[in-house]
Protein backbone atom coordinates (compact mmCIF):
# COMPACT_ATOMS: atom_id res chain seq x y z
CA UNK A 1 0.00 0.00 0.00
CA UNK A 2 1.24 3.64 -0.49
CA UNK A 3 1.55 5.45 2.23
CA UNK A 4 0.68 8.90 0.09
CA UNK A 5 -3.41 9.30 -0.55
CA UNK A 6 -4.50 11.54 -3.62
CA UNK A 7 -7.57 13.88 -2.66
CA UNK A 8 -9.18 11.95 -5.65
CA UNK A 9 -8.38 8.32 -4.51
CA UNK A 10 -9.48 9.54 -0.79
CA UNK A 11 -12.76 10.63 -1.74
CA UNK A 12 -13.97 7.44 -3.24
CA UNK A 13 -13.21 6.16 0.25
CA UNK A 14 -15.73 8.40 2.07
CA UNK A 15 -18.51 5.87 2.22
CA UNK A 16 -16.73 3.02 2.61
CA UNK A 17 -17.12 1.62 6.19
CA UNK A 18 -13.39 1.05 7.64
CA UNK A 19 -12.57 4.20 5.82
CA UNK A 20 -11.23 6.75 8.64
CA UNK A 21 -10.29 10.27 8.33
CA UNK A 22 -8.40 11.91 11.62
CA UNK A 23 -7.83 15.93 10.86
CA UNK A 24 -4.51 17.30 12.30
CA UNK A 25 -5.47 21.05 11.48
CA UNK A 26 -2.68 23.23 13.15
CA UNK A 27 -1.53 27.07 13.18
CA UNK A 28 1.94 27.26 14.56
CA UNK A 29 2.11 30.28 16.57
CA UNK A 30 -1.28 30.08 17.34
CA UNK A 31 -2.37 26.74 18.31
CA UNK A 32 -5.94 27.71 19.42
CA UNK A 33 -6.33 28.30 15.38
CA UNK A 34 -6.16 24.63 14.56
CA UNK A 35 -9.40 22.82 15.90
CA UNK A 36 -11.26 26.42 14.72
CA UNK A 37 -10.11 25.39 11.39
CA UNK A 38 -11.64 21.84 11.91
CA UNK A 39 -14.96 23.24 13.48
CA UNK A 40 -15.20 25.66 9.72
CA UNK A 41 -14.26 23.19 7.40
CA UNK A 42 -13.13 19.45 7.61
CA UNK A 43 -13.22 16.06 5.55
CA UNK A 44 -17.13 14.11 6.66
CA UNK A 45 -16.98 11.78 9.88
CA UNK A 46 -13.16 13.13 10.38
CA UNK A 47 -11.76 13.71 14.25
CA UNK A 48 -9.75 16.32 14.78
CA UNK A 49 -5.67 15.54 16.61
CA UNK A 50 -4.16 18.34 17.83
CA UNK A 51 -0.58 19.07 17.80
CA UNK A 52 0.02 20.39 21.64
CA UNK A 53 -2.52 18.65 23.46
CA UNK A 54 -2.96 14.95 21.38
CA UNK A 55 0.39 14.43 19.63
CA UNK A 56 2.84 15.71 22.44
CA UNK A 57 3.54 15.30 26.27
CA UNK A 58 4.95 17.80 28.70
CA UNK A 59 7.66 19.42 27.81
CA UNK A 60 10.63 19.12 30.31
CA UNK A 61 13.76 20.17 30.16
CA UNK A 62 14.97 17.80 27.96
CA UNK A 63 13.41 16.43 25.46
CA UNK A 64 12.73 19.03 22.96
CA UNK A 65 9.30 20.76 22.52
CA UNK A 66 7.46 17.97 21.37
CA UNK A 67 7.82 14.73 22.98
CA UNK A 68 5.63 11.63 22.31
CA UNK A 69 1.97 11.77 24.49
CA UNK A 70 1.38 9.33 27.30
CA UNK A 71 0.77 6.17 25.13
CA UNK A 72 -2.43 4.53 26.34
CA UNK A 73 -3.84 8.33 26.32
CA UNK A 74 -3.28 8.39 22.57
CA UNK A 75 -4.66 5.35 21.96
CA UNK A 76 -7.62 6.17 23.69
CA UNK A 77 -7.88 8.72 21.28
CA UNK A 78 -7.78 6.61 18.52
CA UNK A 79 -9.91 4.37 19.66
CA UNK A 80 -12.65 7.09 20.36
CA UNK A 81 -12.00 8.21 16.49
CA UNK A 82 -13.50 5.14 15.54
CA UNK A 83 -9.98 3.68 14.89
CA UNK A 84 -9.67 -0.14 14.77
CA UNK A 85 -6.94 -2.42 13.54
CA UNK A 86 -8.49 -3.00 10.34
CA UNK A 87 -9.46 0.46 9.76
CA UNK A 88 -8.23 2.52 6.88
CA UNK A 89 -7.10 5.49 8.20
CA UNK A 90 -6.04 8.52 5.99
CA UNK A 91 -4.66 11.67 7.70
CA UNK A 92 -4.75 15.34 6.39
CA UNK A 93 -3.64 18.84 7.39
CA UNK A 94 -3.74 22.36 6.06
CA UNK A 95 -0.18 22.54 4.71
CA UNK A 96 0.60 19.46 2.91
CA UNK A 97 2.05 17.12 5.82
CA UNK A 98 3.63 19.71 8.92
CA UNK A 99 1.55 18.14 11.39
CA UNK A 100 -0.45 15.34 9.38
CA UNK A 101 3.01 13.84 8.99
CA UNK A 102 3.40 13.49 12.83
CA UNK A 103 -0.05 11.77 13.65
CA UNK A 104 1.07 8.94 10.05
CA UNK A 105 4.00 8.76 11.97
CA UNK A 106 2.45 7.83 15.62
CA UNK A 107 0.20 5.62 14.06
CA UNK A 108 2.56 4.05 12.11
CA UNK A 109 5.21 4.14 15.48
CA UNK A 110 1.89 2.25 17.13
CA UNK A 111 2.43 -0.58 14.42
CA UNK A 112 -0.91 -0.15 12.69
CA UNK A 113 -0.54 -1.13 8.89
CA UNK A 114 -3.37 0.91 6.90
CA UNK A 115 -1.98 4.43 7.32
CA UNK A 116 -2.04 7.06 4.25
CA UNK A 117 -1.21 10.74 4.08
CA UNK A 118 -3.55 12.98 2.26
CA UNK A 119 -0.97 14.27 -0.95
CA UNK A 120 -2.46 17.56 -0.36
CA UNK A 121 -3.72 20.56 2.38
CA UNK A 122 -6.92 20.69 2.99
CA UNK A 123 -7.93 23.64 0.67
CA UNK A 124 -6.89 21.80 -2.48
CA UNK A 125 -9.51 19.54 -0.83
CA UNK A 126 -12.44 21.81 -0.88
CA UNK A 127 -10.56 23.59 -3.99
CA UNK A 128 -11.31 20.17 -6.09
CA UNK A 129 -15.20 20.09 -4.86
CA UNK A 130 -15.20 17.59 -2.73
CA UNK A 131 -17.46 17.53 0.56
CA UNK A 132 -16.65 18.80 3.80
CA UNK A 133 -18.77 19.65 7.04
CA UNK A 134 -18.75 21.99 9.53
CA UNK A 135 -18.89 21.54 13.67
CA UNK A 136 -18.31 18.43 15.89
CA UNK A 137 -18.61 14.62 14.99
CA UNK A 138 -19.62 11.59 16.19
CA UNK A 139 -17.94 8.46 16.23
CA UNK A 140 -18.31 4.56 17.06
CA UNK A 141 -16.00 3.09 19.09
CA UNK A 142 -12.61 1.90 17.76
CA UNK A 143 -10.63 -1.07 19.35
CA UNK A 144 -7.32 -0.48 18.15
CA UNK A 145 -4.75 -2.52 19.77
CA UNK A 146 -1.07 -1.27 19.20
CA UNK A 147 2.30 -3.03 18.69
CA UNK A 148 4.08 0.06 19.82
CA UNK A 149 7.71 -0.37 17.25
CA UNK A 150 10.41 1.78 19.98
CA UNK A 151 12.77 0.74 17.48
CA UNK A 152 11.62 3.52 15.03
CA UNK A 153 12.78 6.36 17.26
CA UNK A 154 16.58 7.60 18.82
CA UNK A 155 17.27 9.70 22.08
CA UNK A 156 20.15 12.02 22.64
CA UNK A 157 22.61 9.48 23.77
CA UNK A 158 21.83 7.35 20.94
CA UNK A 159 22.60 10.23 18.20
CA UNK A 160 25.75 11.70 20.27
CA UNK A 161 26.91 7.78 20.77
CA UNK A 162 26.97 7.15 16.98
CA UNK A 163 28.10 10.36 15.24
CA UNK A 164 31.08 8.54 13.44
CA UNK A 165 28.67 5.28 12.72
CA UNK A 166 29.35 5.06 8.66
CA UNK A 167 26.24 3.18 8.41
CA UNK A 168 23.76 5.83 9.67
CA UNK A 169 22.81 9.35 8.19
CA UNK A 170 21.61 12.03 9.93
CA UNK A 171 18.81 13.92 8.12
CA UNK A 172 17.54 17.54 9.29
CA UNK A 173 13.99 18.54 7.62
CA UNK A 174 14.82 21.97 8.45
CA UNK A 175 14.75 24.99 6.13
CA UNK A 176 18.52 25.51 4.54
CA UNK A 177 19.08 29.11 6.96
CA UNK A 178 18.27 27.38 9.94
CA UNK A 179 20.34 24.41 8.80
CA UNK A 180 23.73 25.84 8.50
CA UNK A 181 23.34 28.15 11.43
CA UNK A 182 23.13 31.90 9.62
CA UNK A 183 19.47 32.14 10.71
CA UNK A 184 18.89 31.79 14.52
CA UNK A 185 16.19 30.86 16.51
CA UNK A 186 14.48 30.01 20.26
CA UNK A 187 17.24 27.48 20.61
CA UNK A 188 20.71 28.00 22.77
CA UNK A 189 22.38 26.34 19.88
CA UNK A 190 22.22 27.24 15.86
CA UNK A 191 23.56 24.87 13.07
CA UNK A 192 22.92 21.13 12.81
CA UNK A 193 24.04 17.60 14.37
CA UNK A 194 27.47 17.26 12.69
CA UNK A 195 27.23 15.50 9.42
CA UNK A 196 23.58 15.68 8.83
CA UNK A 197 22.31 16.36 5.19
CA UNK A 198 19.41 18.87 4.95
CA UNK A 199 16.04 18.48 2.92
CA UNK A 200 14.26 21.23 3.64
CA UNK A 201 10.26 19.44 4.35
CA UNK A 202 8.72 22.25 2.08
CA UNK A 203 10.78 20.97 -0.59
CA UNK A 204 8.52 17.72 -0.85
CA UNK A 205 5.19 19.52 -2.49
CA UNK A 206 5.06 21.56 -5.61
CA UNK A 207 3.52 24.69 -6.22
CA UNK A 208 0.01 23.57 -5.68
CA UNK A 209 1.28 22.47 -2.23
CA UNK A 210 1.04 18.51 -3.16
CA UNK A 211 3.57 16.17 -2.50
CA UNK A 212 5.62 15.35 -5.56
CA UNK A 213 5.49 12.10 -7.24
CA UNK A 214 8.17 9.38 -6.62
CA UNK A 215 10.25 10.17 -9.05
CA UNK A 216 10.55 13.83 -7.89
CA UNK A 217 11.06 12.82 -4.18
CA UNK A 218 13.55 10.07 -5.60
CA UNK A 219 15.58 13.21 -7.05
CA UNK A 220 15.82 14.74 -3.97
CA UNK A 221 16.46 11.82 -1.26
CA UNK A 222 19.36 11.28 -4.33
CA UNK A 223 22.11 11.52 -1.27
CA UNK A 224 20.82 9.57 1.45
CA UNK A 225 21.84 6.14 0.42
CA UNK A 226 18.85 3.70 0.84
CA UNK A 227 20.72 0.93 2.18
CA UNK A 228 21.73 2.72 5.47
CA UNK A 229 19.69 3.82 8.56
CA UNK A 230 18.45 7.39 7.98
CA UNK A 231 17.89 9.07 11.52
CA UNK A 232 15.63 12.12 10.69
CA UNK A 233 14.67 14.97 12.66
CA UNK A 234 13.81 18.82 12.53
CA UNK A 235 13.28 21.74 14.90
CA UNK A 236 10.81 19.69 17.08
CA UNK A 237 10.24 16.33 15.79
CA UNK A 238 7.22 17.36 13.63
CA UNK A 239 7.72 18.23 10.04
CA UNK A 240 10.88 15.84 10.18
CA UNK A 241 8.18 13.16 9.98
CA UNK A 242 6.39 14.40 6.34
CA UNK A 243 10.12 13.74 5.33
CA UNK A 244 9.67 9.99 7.13
CA UNK A 245 6.75 9.64 5.41
CA UNK A 246 8.33 10.41 1.31
CA UNK A 247 11.30 8.35 2.74
CA UNK A 248 8.62 5.24 3.73
CA UNK A 249 7.19 5.84 0.07
CA UNK A 250 10.43 5.41 -1.58
CA UNK A 251 11.21 2.00 -0.02
CA UNK A 252 13.85 2.50 2.36
CA UNK A 253 13.44 0.66 5.10
CA UNK A 254 15.31 1.79 7.94
CA UNK A 255 13.89 4.94 9.34
CA UNK A 256 13.64 6.04 12.40
CA UNK A 257 12.77 9.91 14.25
CA UNK A 258 14.98 11.83 16.52
CA UNK A 259 11.77 12.80 18.32
CA UNK A 260 13.55 15.10 20.69
CA UNK A 261 15.16 17.07 17.58
CA UNK A 262 17.20 20.18 17.83
CA UNK A 263 15.20 21.56 20.62
CA UNK A 264 16.39 18.48 23.03
CA UNK A 265 19.96 18.72 21.18
CA UNK A 266 20.26 22.17 22.15
CA UNK A 267 18.99 21.39 25.55
CA UNK A 268 22.43 19.82 26.18
CA UNK A 269 25.40 22.97 26.24
CA UNK A 270 27.99 20.12 25.35
CA UNK A 271 26.04 19.07 22.35
CA UNK A 272 28.71 19.21 19.44
CA UNK A 273 27.27 21.40 16.36
CA UNK A 274 28.38 22.18 12.62
CA UNK A 275 27.94 25.61 11.26
CA UNK A 276 27.35 26.81 15.21
CA UNK A 277 27.06 30.06 16.37
CA UNK A 278 25.51 30.04 20.05
CA UNK A 279 22.66 32.28 20.45
CA UNK A 280 22.96 34.99 22.85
Amino acid sequence: MSYIISPEEAAARLEQPQTVFLDAQFVFGSPEKGYALYEAHHIPGAAYFHLDQDLSGPIETHGGRHPLPDVDAFIAKLRSAGVSNDSHVIVYDNTGGATAGRLWWMLHYLGHQHVQLLSQPLSQWIAKGYPVSAGKEAHAQGDFTPSVQTHLTVDYEDVLANLDNEQRVLLDARVPNVYTGEKKTKYKLTGHIPGAHNLFWEELLNDELEIRPDQELKALFAEIPADQEVVVYCGAGVTACADIVALKQLGYQNVKLYVGSWGDWSSYEESPTEGLERNR
